[in-house]
Formats: C-alpha cells, sequence, structure tokens
C-alpha cells in the first residue's frame, strides 16, 4: 500500500510514490504506445495515485497517452504544466524528444498564455478539470526562460491566470516545476503557493534546499514534490547527470556514496527514493520509468528495509548533510 498526503487548501490527495511521464514522451528513447499503456496501468495496479505530465514532454505525446490510461478515474490525481504552447507544424529542432508528435513548442507565460495552455492540456487529457497545474521551467539556470522581464510576465499575468483557475474549481492547486531552486525562493515572494516540483536538486547528491528553500516553503505552507530522485540516472546505475556528462567529482561523491550502501546491502536507488520520501516537506517523488520492468524495480527500492546505520555512515563519512532528515 503506497501511503498518500494532501496538498493545498483543498486536500487534493497524492501517493508518496507517484509517476513521471516525461519517459511516456519519448525523451532520448522512443517508447510504444503499448509500452507507455502497461507502465500506466501497472502502476495504477500498484497503487501509485499521482501522475505527472507536460505539453512538452513529446510534444503533447505524454498527455495524450496519460489521458487515455486517466480517462473516468476520478480516485486518480493529475498534474500537468503551463507556459509552453503547441503550434502546428514539425519542429526542425525536437531536442531530447524521440518520435515527438508535429508540433513545435512555443513559450508564453502571458495570462492569455497560460489560460490557452491550459485548456489545450485539458483537451489532450480528456478533463474538464486538472488537479494540480505547475508553471513549467520558468527562470531555470542557464535556460532560455531565465529572463527577467520573462518572470515579471510569469509571476504577474502568468500567476493571475493559475490564480484564477484555482479559484474557479477547475484546479484545485498551483506551483512551479522547474530544475532549479533559486527560481522558486523568488517565486515565493511572488505569490500564494500550494506546491512546488522541484527536479534534481535535492538528492542524495545535492542537499542545499535544506539551507533556505525548505524552511521558506515551510513557513508559507508550500509542499514539495520531488522529480529527478535519481539525477537523471547516475543513482540508478545510469551514465548520466543531469542529463548530461558525468562530472568527475559527481561521479567520486557516488562510488564512495555506493561503497556504503554495498556495506549495508542496500541497493543505492532505493537509498535515493528513500531519502527524498524522508524529508517532512515532501509530498511525493515521482521517478519516471520506461518499462514496466523499470517500474517494478521502483516498487522494489521503495519498500527495501534500509537500516538506520547506513543513514548514519553516510554522515559520519561526511557524504551526507548532518541535518538532513533520513526517516519520517
Amino acid at each position: 500500500m503506497i501511503a498518500t498526503q494532501s496538498i493545498g487548501e483543498t486536500g487534493v490527495r497524492i501517493s508518496e510514490l507517484g509517476l513521471g511521464a516525461a519517459t511516456l514522451g519519448g525523451i532520448f528513447e522512443a517508447v510504444p504506445d503499448t509500452s507507455a499503456r502497461d507502465i500506466l496501468d501497472r502502476a495504477i495496479d500498484a497503487g501509485i495515485t499521482y501522475f505527472d505530465t507536460a505539453p512538452f514532454y513529446g510534444h503533447g505525446l505524454s498527455e495524450h497517452r496519460v489521458g487515455a490510461a486517466l480517462r473516468g478515474r476520478t480516485d486518480l490525481t493529475l498534474s500537468t504544466k503551463v507556459g509552453r504552447l503547441l503550434r502546428p507544424g514539425v519542429d526542425p529542432d525536437p531536442g531530447a524528444w524521440v518520435d515527438a508528435l508535429p508540433f513545435t513548442v512555443v513559450y508564453d507565460y502571458s495570462y492569455d498564455g497560460i489560460m490557452r495552455s491550459f485548456e489545450a492540456s485539458q483537451h489532450r487529457l480528456g478533463r474538464d478539470k486538472i488537479d494540480i497545474l505547475y508553471m513549467h521551467d520558468i527562470g531555470d539556470p542557464g535556460h532560455e526562460t531565465n529572463d527577467p522581464a520573462l518572470f515579471d510576465i510569469a509571476m504577474q499575468d502568468g500567476y493571475r491566470a493559475m490564480n484564477e483557475l484555482r479559484r474557479s474549481g477547475v484546479v484545485q492547486a498551483i506551483g512551479l516545476g522547474v530544475n532549479g531552486a533559486d527560481v522558486l525562493m523568488r517565486a515565493l515572494d511572488h505569490g500564494d503557493w500550494d506546491v512546488f516540483l522541484l527536479a534534481g536538486r535535492y538528492t542524495l547528491l545535492e542537499q542545499a534546499p535544506l539551507d533556505d528553500l525548505f524552511p521558506k516553503c515551510a513557513e508559507q505552507s508550500c509542499r514539495i514534490v520531488i522529480g529527478g530522485p535519481f539525477n537523471s540516472g547516475i543513482l540508478a546505475g545510469g551514465d548520466t547527470f543531469d542529463y548530461g556528462a558525468i562530472p568527475e567529482n559527481i561521479a567520486r561523491q557516488v562510488q564512495q556514496i555506493s561503497a556504503v550502501a554495498r556495506d549495508h546491502c542496500v541497493p543505492l536507488a532505493a537509498a535515493a527514493l528513500q531519502f527524498c520520501r524522508a524529508h517532512p516537506l515532501v509530498t511525493s517523488t515521482i521517478p519516471g520509468p520506461r518499462n514496466v520492468g523499470e517500474l517494478d524495480q521502483v516498487l522494489d527500492w521503495w519498500t527495501h528495509p534500509i537500516p538506520t546505520g547506513f543513514w548514519s555512515d553516510l554522515k559520519s563519512a561526511g557524504l551526507l548533510r548532518p541535518d538532513a532528515p533520513t526517516e519520517r
């Protein structure tokens, strides 16, 4: 049984283990329709009740697949994102998306852009209401949206649109879905947010949000969903860190943590998942398996016993911050 927690004033329930659906949009590798449906069906059968998608994922492909699998299931919680519009026509540079749908991405964080994006997602998902709505990727470091003028538009006109959707009841909770913690710190000064989806910045390898973001979120009753708990693969045996090459210092850090994990017979990926869920602000952790076998492995890692001594050894070795929660 996978436990659930609540978010926002309406108390929307999400499972502590969720499913991130970027992989179902074909990030770096195509996923056949049948495999995508099998993953979603298996997740539902396993007790996962929270699913996160976005228009950007496969340029609409992920939303179509998630919508088809979840259609009619009012007992399941769904989040999607706004900030990008999809215009007909094959994108000449689809980036990481393999076999993306024939649409081109256009950024738009304006009031009208947010409203159009939300309505388009409703059509792709086949839902008149969407539980959680995130503003996607605004202000991420090194990203084309890291523009002060764009951020101002997003925090003023974009937020106004999202807040209206929440007040009308077609959305139960609103937040940001990003890869950088700094922008979330700034966003907390510009609105009443229910939840932030933070990808890759609170993991076994990184705990900087403990210094500032998490305390500020706690003060404002804003919950956290963790995406990228494996830092895009390295903590689950992959060969990438944040979707790129693995820096030497990160490789050494993983080797040292892995040695402690072996001493305690703990799979590294199990430690990565369970570390994220231990923080009291973290409401859900959403890995993105790309086949049923990977999902079953995630389910095993989620429940794998981890001795207290493993965490204390990591802290004693300076491999984990002493103030990082490790058991809920």
